[in-house]
């Protein structure tokens, strides 16, 4: 049997791949610690699993492909009600912001077509560029300058006859890095002045500690026929098992012929964006003050108990619920195996994110690690308590 060259391209996610490793030291009696995957405990809105339960149509009937009138409209004002205007035809409702990101791409790229990713980029990212037979051309950001990419000097060098895009995450997915407004001007400008589109991916939105007003690349309105923003309500809501997201642009030839997809694919579940839209319409401002506030107080820790591991480095994240960590160590794969098969304290261990996955070098990324910080503060100094007592083992057992 013959696989395509496209899929053979693709990787197994770099997240996912220690779970059988896992699942062995469960079966072993060790409690397992998660820095490993965005997965917040945050409980979901009730609003959500109540607007279902009211549901009570007799035939749960396809949506319409755009998606579900109501989720369609809560967007709509959702962006409003942060100064952002647009219209209803400038959303598509799509499976998460995965999918989203899926048909932009299936939209935009031919083969051997390149888009710019700052480096390190979210995994998946290369999946959804490769299954098109594009690929990404790395955006290089170093750790000691805070992996800020935002400069002519560091993208213009990279922009060629091949290159349809530019892809970022703000805030960043994996470094937490937000950029500034002058930042995102300077996107826009580069974006426009090169005939690109600039696709910026915001499902971590409202999770900003700089105390900066709540900010979108849709207030650049002359930058309107560049820009694509990928929205969520995974994390934004902590619901990640809805899988409701949207593809948002002012671009009506890129909605045209993204409605093409969204036909084929029929429609996105009905009853999630039911959910959706209740928690858009019913959710009061300040929800989204106490999430950004809990999620300060699980950075806050983590920080602070990082700063206790000898030799560590890292930069405090100014948003979203990541970020990248340099850890005293030949190779952080090998650690996660060693943690998860050798080591535990107390009945315990933990689970990072090896970052080799996050570069298209993974040298790059062999001494670095991405940790998550979505589970309580307690939690968060424990599973960081046990890192840095792995990270002892591990190196005198290397000697």
């Amino acid at each position: 049997m013959k696989f395509s060259s496209k899929i053979q391209r693709c990787e197994l996610s770099p997240v996912r791949k220690f779970y059988p490793y896992e699942m062995a030291a469960v079966e072993k009696g060790l409690k397992v610690r998660h820095l490993n995957i965005g997965q917040p405990d945050i409980e979901t809105p009730r609003v959500f699993f109540e607007a279902i339960s009211r549901f009570s149509d007799s035939v749960l009937e396809y949506a319409p492909a755009p998606g579900v009138s109501d989720f369609l409209t809560a967007t709509q004002k959702y962006y409003e009600s942060l100064g952002f205007h647009i219209s209803r035809d400038d959303i598509l409702a799509t499976y998460g912001g995965s999918e989203a990101l899926q048909i932009v791409m299936s939209c935009i790229l031919d083969e051997g077509d390149e888009v710019l990713v700052p480096e390190p980029f979210y995994p998946n990212y290369t999946t959804f560029i490769n299954i098109t037979g594009g690929k990404i051309r790395p955006i290089q950001t170093k750790a000691e300058e805070g992996y800020r990419f935002a400069t002519r000097e560091q993208i213009e060098p990279l922009i060629n006859e091949h290159t349809r895009a530019i892809l970022m995450t703000n805030p960043g997915n994996p470094t937490g890095v937000v950029l500034t407004r002058e930042e995102m001007r300077l996107m826009a400008d580069i974006a426009k002045e090169h005939d690109l589109f600039l696709i910026s991916d915001e499902v971590y939105r409202e999770i900003v500690y700089t105390g900066e007003k709540v900010s979108s690349m849709l207030e650049l309105e002359d930058a309107a026929e560049n820009v694509v923003v990928i929205d969520s309500v995974s994390k934004r809501f902590s619901a990640t098992g809805a899988r409701v997201g949207a593809v948002i642009s002012r671009n009506h030839e890129l909605m045209n012929e993204a409605m093409k997809l969204c036909q084929g694919r029929l429609c996105t579940a009905t009853l999630d964006q039911v959910g959706a839209a209740a928690m858009y319409n019913e959710l009061p401002a300040s929800y989204y003050t106490e999430v950004r506030e809990e999620y300060r107080r699980r950075r806050d820790a983590m920080v602070t108990a990082l700063s206790k591991i000898p030799g560590v480095e890292f930069r405090c994240p100014e948003g979203a619920f990541y970020l990248m960590v340099t850890l005293p160590v030949d190779d952080t794969e090998k650690l996660q195996y060693f943690l998860l098969e050798e080591f535990q304290d107390n009945g315990e261990t933990v689970m990072v994110t090896p970052a080799d996955g996050f570069f298209t070098d993974p040298q790059l990324g062999r001494n670095k690690v991405r940790i998550a910080y979505v589970t309580n503060p307690e939690d968060v100094t424990r599973a960081i308590e046990l890192l840095g007592l792995g990270i002892q083992a591990y190196n005198a057992r290397k000697g």
